[in-house]
């Protein structure tokens, strides 16, 4: 065995100091620097990144930046957020050891930004000073407060029978084109001076469609207190992914300054569909319907964080609407039994209704806010509280009409109750109404006030009494909204205002 002379040993010393000189720290980013080792559709499977957390933002050659989404023991699967062509194999990357966020701020308010908080309205930058995560575990039971104040929609139907509180998660569902969005944007509309900062989240729609909402809000003067997060259905599927996060993040923000924030996901069918394409490229196991196992946690950690923080939070609230779109009424379908299971009620719009002209076409005994009462003003308890059961079997008793030759004169009064209560209950579009309006309305109707005006004549009816009502009898409007409850004194006087105006009316 040969020994190596002492001076080549030197040699191979001094050359390992010297290139060990050379070695700049910047370079040795251990377990924060990897290689990309595959690029599909959005998606990239990278190598490295040992130290990398989930939801952490990784950097990309060109500024491309992507979110970590699997963490596996050899690799890493990142979604890319944008430009996802321009990766090619081999790349380096490096995590940024900060979790994907989004800028907030009052600066959003009337603004039209992307999911990564970027603006689309061509109104020059946003300075946000201050970045919020987009994915945050959900305040404690201990720290919420009772959902006991309402959110007026300003829709009857809803107001009245379906009721919504600050902090809530009330589920809009139904097939395509019956009206689920205009629910929402009359909400919007309503919240004009209620004090409500609302966001509507865009997720996978047309450009054209997101614009004709934007239209429409800035007609009725509601972009002053809205802010819209657009991930259009051009998009990628990451932004489509991430879109309702970046909106219940803004919507956070303002919770937690004490003020009350609406958010709306419109909708998370397309949501589900998005994250499916991601989950599948990332080879996830599929599941039923080809979801993967972890869809319904993807829903519910984004609703459990609406919700109404107590006085030692400053007692924001966060309430939540998400929509849902069914396939041929189907509400057994698996994302709309999950969505089911995790809000507070929903409300079900019914294609037969909508066709046969009833509008909003909600389908009374298949909605439900399990909030109820608590979300309701008195006044609207005690003229509404039999409503919900009397159309309800006014439905019943009609379809079993049909078939009747002869019916009791109870039953026939009934009917005649429930065919008008249907009609004062329709609603044109973006046309909200202040809760005494509704008040008024529908304790003429459930008194029994409407029983001798023909059931074509309750549109007119309607837009006349409420004329009357707001021109000669403010002082009962202003009582009603004052109050908050109905006295018997001001019962007997809203009686006598019906009596006065149906002299009049033709």
């Amino acid at each position: 065995m040969s020994i190596m002379p002492k001076s080549k040993t030197s040699n191979i010393k001094n050359k390992i100091i010297e290139k060990l000189k050379n070695i700049s720290s910047e370079s040795l980013e251990v377990g924060f620097s990897g290689t990309v080792r595959e690029v599909g559709d959005e998606v990239v499977r990278i190598t490295g990144l040992r130290d990398v957390t989930y939801s952490e933002m990784i950097e990309f050659p060109n500024e491309i930046f992507g979110v970590a989404v699997n963490l596996e023991e050899n690799e890493v699967g990142a979604i890319v957020l944008g430009g996802y062509l321009k990766i090619k194999q081999g790349d380096k990357v490096k995590g940024t050891g900060r979790l994907l966020s989004i800028g907030v701020g009052e600066k959003l308010i009337g603004r039209v930004i992307d999911p990564l908080g970027k603006p689309l309205d061509d109104k020059g930058s946003i300075d946000t000073q201050k970045f919020y995560p987009i994915e945050k575990i959900a305040p404690g039971v201990i720290d919420r407060h009772p959902v006991n104040t309402p959110i007026q929609t300003g829709i009857k139907a809803i107001d009245s029978m379906i009721p919504i509180g600050r902090g809530q998660r009330e589920l809009i569902i139904g097939d395509r084109g019956i009206g689920k969005t205009s629910l929402a944007i009359d909400t919007i509309i309503n919240q004009k001076n209620e004090n409500v900062i609302c966001i509507y989240v865009a997720i996978g729609q047309k450009t054209s469609r997101i614009a004709q909402i934007i239209d429409t809000l800035k007609q009725h003067k509601a972009m002053d207190h809205t802010i819209i997060v657009a991930a259009n259905a051009s998009d990628p599927a990451s932004l489509q992914f991430i879109a309702p996060y970046a909106g219940c993040a803004i919507g956070e923000y303002f919770m937690d300054k004490g003020q009350d924030a609406l958010v709306i996901y419109d909708d998370l069918s397309k949501h589900a569909w998005a994250y499916r394409q991601i989950a599948l490229v990332l080879r996830r196991p599929s599941g039923r319907e080809a979801y993967p196992g972890d869809i319904f946690y993807l829903h519910s950690r984004l609703l459990e964080r609406a919700c109404r923080m107590d006085e030692k939070h400053k007692g924001g609230s966060l309430t939540a609407l998400p929509i849902i779109e069914t396939q041929a009424g189907d509400l057994s379908a698996y994302i709309p039994t999950n969505v089911i299971s995790i809000t507070d009620g929903q409300i079900y719009l019914e294609p037969d209704l909508f066709y046969s002209g009833i509008r909003p076409a909600i389908n009374v005994g298949l909605s439900v806010s399990r909030v109820g009462g608590a979300a309701q003003i008195k006044a609207m308890k005690q003229v509404a509280g039999q409503l919900r059961l009397d159309l309800a079997q006014y439905r019943s008793l009609a379809a079993f009409a049909q078939f009747a030759s002869d019916l009791d004169q109870s039953t026939k009064n009934q009917i005649e109750r429930g065919r008008r209560m249907v009609e004062l209950l329709k609603q044109t579009l973006f046309k909200p109404m202040s809760v005494e309006e509704q008040v008024v309305l529908i304790n003429a109707g459930t008194s029994g006030m409407l029983d001798d005006v023909a059931v074509e004549k309750i549109g007119n009816f309607e837009k006349k009494y409420l004329e009357f009502m707001n021109d000669s009898q403010q002082k009962i409007m202003h009582e009603i909204k004052k109050e908050g409850k109905l006295s018997p004194d001001l019962l007997e006087k809203m009686k006598k205002s019906v009596e006065i105006f149906k002299k009049s009316f033709k």
